[in-house]
């Protein structure tokens, strides 16, 4: 399974932007999640064509399986 973590932040602007990281553990908990925006919050790593990252709006964490098959 592959997991991707999609963070959904409000920016100066008031408007929403996505941040998404893929290849997460599947234990992934709330606790980090928030911890994880708080800190792209504080040390303002991202920046949107709308201004900063300000405030949290939402996440999902997102589970994906991909079958391969093998076509001789």
């Amino acid at each position: 399974m592959e997991y991707t973590l999609s963070m959904i932040f409000l920016t100066d602007a008031g408007e929403k932007s996505t941040l998404s990281v893929s290849g997460v553990k599947a234990g992934l908990t709330k606790a980090e999640v928030n911890t994880l925006m708080d800190t792209i919050i504080t040390k303002n790593i991202s920046i949107t064509n709308s201004g900063a990252l300000v405030k949290k709006s939402g996440a999902q964490l997102t589970q994906r399986q991909v079958t391969k098959f093998d076509i001789a």
